[in-house]
C-alpha cells in the first residue's frame, strides 16, 4: 500500500471510543500541542467576549450549581444528626431544605448544558464565518500551494474540536475548580484533621490517572494508526480492485490484510485492558478513602470531634472531591487539542487576502492584450515564462499551443490576475492590468475550462452564475447559441433540473455545452478557452465546436489548444516550448516554416516520430 495513502487513511480514521463507564474517552486520543498557545487562547477569548451576556448566564448558573452541590451534603449532615439525636421535629425543615437545594442544582445543570450549547454554537457560527470569509477572499496561489483536504479539515473538523470543547469543557473546568475549592473549604470547617486524611486517596487518584492515562494514550494511538493502515488497504483494495484480479493479487492483499488485522487484535486487546482497568482501580481508591473516612470518622466521633453525620458528609465530599480531579487531568488534553485546532484556523485567517488594487474599470475596452518582457515563477529559483512579448488584437483568435509544461496555461493565469508577474507588465487596451479591478476583469473575461465546474443546484441557477441579473429570455437564448437548449428540454423539470455534485447526472459533452452557455450568458469582452473535446464522442464535439465558433464570435479570444484541428483556422498561433515562445504565425504559415509547430502536427495526425 503506497505511503500517501496510508497517511491519508490514518488521518480519516475516525477517534475510537471505549464503552460508557470504562475510561475517559479522551485518554485514547492523541494530544496536539498548540506552538503559540497564549497568543491563540487570547485571540479565542475574543469571540467570548462577542457573547458577554451568556458567559456571564453561564458562570452564574455554575456557581449556583456549585454552592448547591458543596451545601447539599452539609445539609444531609444535619439530617442524620436529627435523626441519631431524636430531633425529628427539626428533621422535617432540613429535608424540605435538602429538596430545594437539590431543585436548584438541577435546575441550574439543565441551564448549564443549554447557555453552553448555545455559547459553543454562536461562537463557532462566528468562527466559520470569518473562516470561509477568508478562503474565498484567498489568492489562488494559496490554494493551489496547499492540500484541499487540510483546509476543508480546517473548516469542519478543527472548528467543530473548539465547539464541542467550549459546549462540554468550559463549564466543566470552571465547575471543576469552584467544586474543588469549595469541597475542600467544606472538609477543613467541618473537621481539618480528617480532611488531610482524605487527601491521600487524592494523591493515589493522580498517580494512578497519569500511569494509567499514559499507557492508554500510548496503546489507543497505537490501535488508531492500524485502524487507519486497515482502512487504507481495504480502501485501495476496493477502488484498485480491476487491477488486483488482472494481475493476480490477491493472496498478497489477503497476506497484507491478515498481517494488519494481526497487530490491530493485539494492540487492541492490550488498549482494552488498560481502558478497562481506569474504572475498577478508581473504584478501588474511591473505596480506600471511604474505609479511610469511616474508620478515622468513627475513631472522632467516638471522642466527640465530630458528629456521624459529618463523617457521612465527608463520605460525599471525598467523592465529589475526587472527581473533578480527574476531569480537570481529563479536559487538559482536550482543551490543548482544541487550542491546536483554533491555532490552524487563526494561521488561515492571518493569510494575507488576494490584492484586487485597482481603481480603472473597462466599460470601453476592446479587447486589445499586450504581454511585455513577462517573466514569471511559480516557486521562486523555478522560472516558468522567460520575456514573454505577445500582442493579441480586438475580435482575433489567438491560440496557444504546446507541450506539457511549455507555459500555456500560466499565460492565461496571469491574464486574470491568478497570479502576479515576477517583472514586465501585462496590457489591457493600453491599461496595466494591476490598475485595473480584478472584479472588473474579471467580469468581462468568461473562462470555458476543459474540466468543467458545475454546482449542486439547477439548471437555471448554474447558467446564471456568470450573470445573476440575466433575464429568463436571455438565458434561453445563450442556452440556444450554446447548444444546450434542446438537451435541457428534454430533462423531466427543464431549466428547474437540479444538478448533483459537479453536475455528474449530466455527460461530460452535456457539462461542457451548460459551461458556454453560462461563457455567452456573461457577455465577455475576453474569451478564454481550454479546449474541451478531449473526452466527448465526434458528434458531441462537433455540437460544442459549433458553439465554441459562435462564442468567440467578434470577441477577443485566446485558446488553450490541446487537438490541432480545432485552431486551425485562428488569427494567430503561438508556439510554446520551456516558457518561451518559439515560433508564430497562422496554421499555413507554421506549416512551411516545418519548424516545431509542423512536428506537433504531423506527430498527431500523420503519426511520424519526432
Amino acid at each position: 500500500m503506497s505511503e500517501p495513502n496510508k497517511q491519508s487513511a490514518q488521518m480519516s480514521a475516525q477517534p475510537i471510543r471505549m464503552p460508557g463507564g470504562r475510561g475517559p474517552r479522551n485518554m485514547m486520543q492523541q494530544v496536539e500541542k498548540p506552538k503559540e498557545g497564549k497568543k491563540t487562547l487570547g485571540r479565542l477569548i475574543r469571540y467570548f467576549q462577542k457573547e458577554k451576556k451568556l458567559v456571564i448566564g453561564l458562570l452564574v448558573v455554575v456557581v449556583v450549581q456549585v454552592l448547591c452541590s458543596v451545601y447539599a451534603p452539609n445539609l444531609q449532615s444535619k439530617a442524620i444528626d436529627r435523626i441519631t439525636e431524636g430531633e425529628f421535629d427539626l428533621l422535617s425543615k432540613v429535608l424540605i431544605s435538602m429538596l430545594i437545594v437539590y431543585a436548584i442544582a438541577g435546575l441550574a445543570t439543565l441551564f448549564q448544558s443549554l447557555l453552553s450549547a448555545h455559547l459553543s454554537q454562536r461562537m463557532v457560527k462566528r468562527m466559520r464565518e470569518d473562516l470561509f470569509g477568508k478562503i474565498v477572499n484567498l489568492p489562488i496561489k494559496y490554494l493551489d500551494s496547499h492540500p484541499h483536504g487540510d483546509i476543508m479539515s480546517r473548516m469542519t473538523n478543527d472548528v467543530e474540536n473548539i465547539s464541542n470543547t467550549v459546549s462540554q469543557s468550559l463549564s466543566s473546568l470552571v465547575s471543576g475548580v469552584l467544586t474543588i475549592i469549595g469541597t475542600v473549604a467544606m472538609m477543613v470547617w467541618h473537621c481539618w484533621q480528617l480532611a488531610i486524611l482524605s487527601c491521600v486517596t487524592v494523591v493515589l487518584t493522580v498517580f494512578a490517572t497519569k500511569f494509567l492515562s499514559g499507557k492508554m494514550r500510548t496503546f489507543f494511538r497505537k490501535r488508531q494508526v492500524l485502524l487507519g493502515s486497515l482502512n487504507g488497504t481495504v480502501e485501495e483494495m476496493v477502488t484498485g480492485y480491476k487491477t488486483v484480479v488482472a494481475y493476480n493479487h490477491q493472496d498478497e492483499v489477503i497476506q497484507e490484510f491478515e498481517d494488519t488485522s494481526d497487530q490491530l487484535t493485539k494492540v487492541g486487546i492490550i488498549a482494552e485492558i488498560f481502558g478497562g482497568s481506569m474504572g475498577p482501580v478508581m473504584n478501588v481508591i474511591n473505596n480506600i478513602g471511604f474505609v479511610i473516612i469511616a474508620a478515622f470518622g468513627g475513631y472522632f466521633a467516638i471522642n466527640g470531634m465530630i458528629s456521624i453525620g459529618v463523617i457521612s458528609a465527608f463520605i460525599v465530599y471525598a467523592k465529589q472531591f475526587g472527581r473533578p480531579i480527574n476531569e480537570i487531568a481529563q479536559l487538559y488534553g482536550q482543551i490543548q487539542t482544541a487550542i491546536a485546532g483554533a491555532e490552524r484556523v487563526f494561521a488561515i485567517m492571518d493569510e494575507p487576502e488576494e490584492d484586487k488594487g485597482g481603481s480603472k474599470d473597462m466599460e470601453k475596452a476592446k479587447g486589445v492584450i499586450s504581454f511585455r518582457n513577462v517573466n514569471f515563477s511559480y516557486v521562486p529559483g523555478k522560472q516558468v515564462l522567460y520575456d514573454f512579448d505577445l500582442d493579441i488584437y480586438a475580435g482575433h483568435k489567438v491560440a496557444l499551443v504546446g507541450a506539457t509544461g511549455s507555459g500555456k496555461t500560466t499565460v492565461v493565469n496571469l491574464l486574470m490576475r491568478f497570479y502576479d508577474i515576477d517583472s514586465g507588465e501585462i496590457l489591457i487596451d493600453g491599461v496595466n492590468i494591476k490598475d485595473i479591478d480584478c472584479n472588473e476583469l474579471r467580469r468581462n473575461t468568461a473562462i470555458v475550462l476543459q474540466d468543467t465546474v458545475l454546482f449542486s443546484d439547477t439548471i437555471r441557477s448554474n447558467l446564471k452564475y456568470s450573470n445573476p441579473q440575466a433575464s429568463d429570455e436571455a438565458m434561453i437564448e445563450a442556452a440556444k447559441m450554446s447548444n444546450s437548449h434542446t438537451m435541457i428540454t428534454r430533462l423531466a423539470k427543464g431549466y428547474d433540473t437540479e444538478l448533483t455534485e459537479s453536475g455528474q447526472n449530466l455527460s461530460q459533452g452535456q457539462r461542457q455545452l451548460l459551461s458556454i452557455g453560462r461563457a455567452f450568458l456573461a457577455d465577455p469582452k475576453i474569451l478564454i478557452l481550454d479546449e474541451a473535446t478531449s473526452s466527448v464522442d465526434t458528434r458531441t464535439e462537433k455540437h460544442i465546436q459549433d458553439a465554441m465558433v459562435r462564442l468567440m464570435k467578434d470577441r477577443t479570444s485566446v485558446i488553450i489548444a490541446h487537438r490541432l484541428s480545432t485552431i486551425q483556422d485562428a488569427d494567430f498561433i503561438v508556439v510554446m516550448d520551456q516558457g518561451r515562445i518559439v515560433e508564430t504565425g497562422n496554421h499555413e504559415e507554421l506549416i512551411e516554416k516545418k519548424g516545431r509547430y509542423y512536428e506537433l502536427y504531423m506527430t498527431q495526425f500523420a503519426g511520424n516520430a519526432i
